[in-house]
């Protein structure tokens, strides 16, 4: 007879679990931590806030899932992967009489003034990649020029950066800058939604996943840990409205999820970018430089 356990489960701002959860008790009360970009992850294992751990499928995992374990000494293994891009609402631009924007250079144009909504980097992952992104693209001090550019056109910096993909399919604005798989749920249930990924190309994540070191049902989240996995866990995703690419390439992909094939994607610096003070140095830039300005 198979045995069935409870897993209780909360959802956090990638940036807090650190703080909230992996320092504030000993021992832990979290066990497994998985899921939002992997640069929280890798600061945490610098930290020393995880264990070490190779899952029983790590033989049949994507290159850049395999690389992020490397990278962490097998502490930060990679759960899925996404691309950064562009959102939009095809009849609130068409209302507005806007193009829908294909490059970078599209969405600081005057003409999306107020229509452009991004997630906050102090909070959000996805906005740190953005900006992570932009600067090994263009260069720092070009990447900041364009921040500020683009900081014009922002109606709305979010805490999370899952906001965009609803407020963008309900024409409350018109673009959003997000991770493109946010978007695919809404594009599913008929809403007038596209995704575009950047002309001059784009930063990705690579989704984390990490036992906690000193967690106190360590067996059970091994258990856990090797079935989310598997491909069996690898469907979840899909199966309710998350269609970012699996690590696991045994998995036979829905047809749903949106295929990194056709995006032009940067060689994004994983271990420069995922330090903690390299993260903590272009956040306070950005708060510093960007933040204050008028809109």
């Amino acid at each position: 007879m198979r045995r069935t356990r409870s897993i209780h489960s909360s959802r956090l701002h990638s940036n807090a679990i650190p703080e909230k959860i992996l320092n504030r008790f000993s021992p832990p009360k979290t066990d497994i931590w998985w899921g939002g970009t992997g640069d929280p992850f890798l600061q945490a294992a610098e930290q020393g806030l995880l264990a070490e751990y190779r899952p029983a499928y790590l033989h049949d995992l994507h290159g850049w899932s395999v690389r992020q374990y490397a990278m962490s000494g097998h502490q930060v293994g990679g759960f899925y992967s996404s691309a950064i891009g562009f959102g939009y609402n095809t009849e609130t631009l068409k209302k507005k009489k806007l193009p829908e924007p294909q490059c970078w250079s599209d969405v600081i144009k005057p003409a999306y003034k107020g229509e452009v909504e991004i997630s906050h980097p102090a909070s959000s992952g996805t906005a740190y990649t953005v900006i992570a992104g932009l600067v090994q693209l263009m260069g720092e001090d070009k990447a900041f020029d364009y921040l500020k550019a683009l900081h014009k056109n922002t109606t709305t910096y979010t805490r999370s950066g899952q906001a965009q993909a609803p407020n963008v399919a309900k024409g409350e604005v018109g673009v959003g800058i997000t991770f493109m798989f946010n978007f695919e749920k809404w594009k599913a249930d008929k809403y007038p939604v596209k995704t575009q990924a950047p002309c001059e190309g784009t930063s990705y994540e690579v989704g984390g996943i990490a036992l906690v070191k000193g967690a106190r049902n360590m067996d059970n989240a091994k258990k856990y840990y090797d079935w989310l996995m598997s491909p069996e866990g690898q469907a979840v995703g899909a199966q309710v409205g998350s269609y970012q690419v699996p690590a696991n390439k045994t998995f036979k992909m829905d047809p749903r999820i949106p295929t990194l094939d056709n995006v032009k994607l940067i060689k994004y610096d994983f271990e420069k970018y995922g330090k903690a003070a390299e993260r903590r140095r272009l956040i306070d830039r950005w708060t510093k430089e960007v933040e204050p300005l008028p809109r």
